[in-house]
């Protein structure tokens, strides 16, 4: 007797984690428990026939395993299919397998090849169509062709690689190879050719793939003799045709005339393969540039993860050698053969948040989004390695900000946030109602409105500005939540009649003092470090002749017009950024920050040509709506979400203090303005 395909993964599983639990089983294979129960009948029943014994189940829902079964199992190659009944998803695959390497197929084909009958061939047609529909392939059939594959050859080579890959995962090489065709030859000479490919390019292959590769090779070659050839290679291919591996394709087929456009598709298959080792790769010429941009979205990562990496060297290198090939998938839409078989760790499901929330810079660097699936294998990356050097996300406070006050604000609040408890790791900035959804877990959540926290969660209520005096009242009191204390309640000298009791001290004066200039340090110190650092303060954002004053304007939308004008001017933003917050913007009411004071500013993609701001001041102001009349206007011109954070931050220290918006709004000269903006530019 043979395993059907459930009893056979069950089986395999066992042996390569026999510590696995009946109900961690059942989750992983979407089983009832009568359905494991009788997988288990079948894999003793198959034992009992090859006379091994049993495997055992505990009433704790553990198993005890023979080695003799390990020994017959490991020792086993991959199990095939000919003589058990194929699953539905395997005969997909294998119907696309020979339309994909065969001729003038005909219904009768499929039915004797897969031994099914008609009816059920013609419902796996359909499902063979719903696989195909994403690449715009689609299946004709005519009398004289028969059934074959209709659509542009790039995206049918797609079809192809992704089939390929999924026979040879679940239903082994033995079907592919008899189903097309293909010759042990001609595989045994392209698995020599590619291992001449691995020692030109200083890489080895993963095995799977060095498994995969000769039957792919072989089927483009079948598609190319009979006439089907990619005529047009998308997107520009510099990036490609530049490579080493473009010259050695040109080696391997030298003794064939291949076009220009399948030499390309070839070496980007080449170029999209994920290696177990390189030595050389970030010696590329080509892709020298990824290295910065990997170690840029590290260091967003650990500024969001409140962690520091060790062997960072290495660490880079090992997120090279993934992401090389993930930068060609992705941007030749080839990623969904990339297949991760089970769903992110639970343990990994925030390191996977933040990993997401860093990968601006490589977004940037590839021109388009990083697709789930391949963040997920950066995100197993560095949970591996955080993993071996004992960090872990879970051992930290996890934070949440909820304000509903518009972007510009909530993300101002989420960054002094960051500023001022930097051992926090701060997940996200949600709006009451994504906070109600939200599905990651966390210990704090700061709000600017009062709510119903969930379980295990604390509310801390706090404003959407925070100044200097706020922000170490509000330090305090976490801290004091967190921690049960605050750090200038200890006491210096019963810290030393510790000490004396456990240790000799060879200076008793020197560690007083180094003691007392710890505790007693200024807890300004860990809302300062990061502002330091940044470059751009409020007085180089609106510098004087960034300032502008009239005593009457018409309207909001010619307000924002002149105040925008100096702007223009210098080629901070174009006209159409103007245009974009006068014509296209609603009515925000959360641009105003302050009593009379508005912060008007559209999206770095709607002209933004380097960060600035500008100030107009109105003495009689204007109407905003019915009920709020500005007169300070100070648009924001912002390349990125950070470098004008430091001075909007100023900004709104000037815009929470009563007396000095006042004088803001009675100024009578430019100078005035500047002076006020200076005595806020130093903090």
């Amino acid at each position: 007797m043979e395993l059907n395909e459930r009893s056979n993964k069950i089986l395999h599983e066992l042996v390569v984690n026999p510590k696995i639990t009946s109900t961690t089983l059942e989750k992983k294979y979407n089983l009832t428990r009568r359905q494991l129960g009788y997988s288990f009948s079948k894999i003793n029943n198959w034992l009992e026939s090859h006379n091994l014994p049993e495997i055992e189940r505990t009433r704790q829902g553990q198993f005890i395993i023979d080695r003799a079964i390990f020994a017959r199992v490991n020792g086993e190659q991959k199990p095939t299919f000919e003589t058990t009944v194929l699953s539905e998803r395997q005969r997909v695959h294998l119907i696309i397998l020979m339309l994909l390497s065969r001729e003038e197929l005909s219904l009768n084909h499929f039915t004797y090849e897969l031994d099914f009958s008609k009816n059920t061939i013609l419902n796996d047609l359909k499902q063979v169509q719903s696989f195909l529909d994403p690449y715009r392939v689609s299946i004709k059939y005519t009398r004289k062709t028969g059934y074959l594959l209709e659509g542009k050859e790039f995206q049918i080579r797609r079809v192809l690689i992704k089939a390929v890959y999924e026979l040879m995962t679940h239903t082994g090489e033995g079907k592919v190879k008899e189903l097309a065709a293909l010759s042990a030859e001609q595989l045994t000479r392209f698995k020599k050719q590619i291992g001449q490919l691995e020692d030109e390019l200083n890489i080895q292959f993963t095995d799977e793939k060095l498994e995969i590769m000769p039957y792919i090779l072989a089927l483009i070659l079948r598609r190319m003799e009979r006439g089907f050839v990619i005529t047009n290679f998308p997107l520009k291919h510099k990036d490609v045709s530049s490579t080493k591996e473009y010259e050695l394709v040109g080696q391997v087929f030298e003794s064939i005339e291949i076009p220009e456009a399948e030499r390309l598709f070839m070496t980007l298959h080449l170029l999209t393969t994920n290696v177990y080792r390189s030595e050389e790769l970030t010696d590329d010429d080509a892709m020298s540039d990824l290295v910065p941009v990997i170690e840029q979205m590290l260091q967003l990562f650990e500024k969001s993860a409140c962690i520091h990496f060790q062997n960072r060297e290495h660490l880079v290198d090992k997120l090279f050698q993934h992401i090389r090939p993930a930068y060609y998938r992705i941007k030749y839409g080839l990623t969904e053969t990339q297949v991760i078989q089970d769903s992110i760790a639970d343990e990994l499901k925030e390191i996977h948040h933040l990993v997401k929330r860093s990968v601006g810079p490589l977004e940037r660097y590839i021109g388009t989004k990083i697709p789930d699936n391949e963040a997920a294998y950066v995100t197993m990356l560095i949970g591996g390695w955080m993993t071996r050097q004992g960090e872990s996300i879970e051992k930290k406070v996890k934070a949440i900000v909820v304000c509903p006050q518009g972007v510009s604000v909530s993300r101002l609040l989420f960054n002094q946030l960051t500023e001022l408890f930097p051992e926090f790791v701060f997940l996200d900035s949600l709006s009451k109602r994504e906070y109600m959804e939200y599905e990651l877990d966390c210990d704090l959540v700061f709000s600017t409105i009062p709510l119903d926290g969930k379980e295990n969660e604390k509310v801390i209520v706090c404003q959407a500005i925070l100044n200097h005096d706020d922000r170490l009242r509000l330090r305090k009191q976490v801290m004091m939540e967190v921690q049960g204390y605050v750090l200038n309640d200890i006491h210096v000298d019963h810290l030393m009649d510790i000490i004396r009791n456990y240790t000799t001290i060879h200076d008793e004066r020197v560690l007083v003092e180094e003691l007392n200039s710890y505790v007693h340090s200024n807890e300004e110190s860990s809302i300062k470090q990061s502002v330091e650092r940044r470059a751009l303060h409020l007085d180089q954002l609106i510098p004087i002749d960034h300032i502008k004053l009239r005593s009457y304007v018409r309207s909001w939308e010619e307000a924002v017009e002149i105040a925008s004008e100096p702007l223009v001017e210098k080629g901070y933003v174009e006209q159409r950024y103007v245009d974009t917050m006068v014509h296209h913007m609603e009515r925000d009411p959360y641009i105003i920050i302050a009593p009379h004071l508005a912060i008007p500013h559209a999206a770095p993609e709607d002209g933004v040509n380097k960060t600035g701001m500008s100030l107009l001041k109105v003495e009689q102001g204007v109407s905003f709506n019915e009920e709020e009349t500005v007169h300070v206007i100070v648009v924001i011109a912002a390349e990125d979400k950070k470098k004008h954070m430091n001075g909007l931050m100023q900004l709104m220290n000037l815009a929470g203090e009563e007396q000095d918006r006042s004088s803001l709004i009675q100024a009578e000269e430019a100078e005035d303005v500047h002076q006020l903006i200076q005595a806020y530019s130093t903090e």
